[in-house]
């Protein structure tokens, strides 16, 4: 194997690691809102913005991903 091909796999798997355990996590997040918000429906609007803000920190992973795999891209 050249280097190329070792970069481009190196690419390849930040990207495929930076995608799906974001979005597991994303449904793990998701499910247990819903599950939380049907016990409890009085505190939906509390529920819903922390599942949100969770959910953002978790798609935030996947965007640093992006990022390292750009970066191995492109100057390494």
């Amino acid at each position: 194997m050249d280097a190329e091909s070792i970069k481009a796999l190196a690419v390849a798997g930040t990207i495929v690691m930076g995608a799906i355990f974001p979005a597991i996590s994303i449904g793990w997040i998701g499910s247990a809102a819903l599950k939380a918000i049907g016990r409890n429906p009085e505190a939906a609007s509390k529920v819903q913005t922390m599942a949100i803000l969770a959910i953002a920190f978790a798609e935030a992973i996947a965007i640093y991903a992006l990022v390292i795999a750009l970066i191995i891209k492109f100057v390494a």
